[in-house]
């Protein structure tokens, strides 16, 4: 009898123990405490070169762009808080007996009239492309926007240098839309089929 009822008591005592046990709360959500990323080092966009021949006034030309990233200049932003370095560019043209006709570094800076606030303040000079000629000007297409590469946020521009070497920036406000006559590729095409 003892032993019977030692195990009734011990039966008590565990159906005790475990009914006591406290309500689970099923309306409390346990999530992990959100951890801070690092933000990236300051990136660069990409250097890039570009030299194009062409005929201008009857005579032979070479076009040489190079952009390189500038750590003096305030950085860029990509909307997302990565910090970029902006870009320098250099225009060069040179005659065809290789005297130097043109040449000139430009920054954002250099665009700031044309250039929409959003693009001012957080914009990087993403490139300068040598276009097309219009009678005594050389055409360039440029443009500042977020320095992301897998963004397709900027604004496009036109510089325009003379033959007697001064340049003049504006908005591009013509939309390139490859109507049906343009099968040949232009030289932005080009120049973004090289990678940049």
């Amino acid at each position: 009898m003892k032993k019977l009822f030692m195990l009734l008591t011990v039966a008590v005592a565990v159906v005790g123990i475990a009914s006591c046990g406290g309500k689970s709360d099923s309306n409390r959500i346990i999530a992990p405490k959100p951890v801070k990323q690092k933000p990236k080092a300051t990136q660069k966009v990409g250097d890039y070169s570009q030299t194009r021949d062409v005929e201008w006034l009857g005579s032979h030309y070479k076009i040489e762009v190079k952009r390189v990233a500038d750590t003096s200049l305030p950085l860029a932003d990509d909307g997302s808080g990565n910090k970029y370095f902006d870009n320098r560019i250099t225009v060069r043209i040179l005659r065809s007996n290789g005297t130097e006709f043109f040449c000139r570094t430009f920054t954002k800076a250099d665009f700031d009239a044309s250039l929409e606030a959003t693009y001012r303040k957080n914009g990087a000079l993403l490139g300068i492309v040598y276009d097309q000629v219009v009678g005594k000007r050389l055409i360039f297409a440029a443009s500042v926007g977020s320095p992301d590469k897998m963004s397709d946020e900027y604004m496009p521009l036109l510089l325009k240098i003379s033959n007697l070497g001064s340049v003049e920036i504006s908005k591009d406000n013509q939309l390139d839309t490859g109507g049906e006559g343009s099968t040949k590729k232009s030289e932005i095409d080009l120049a973004e089929e090289e990678g940049m």
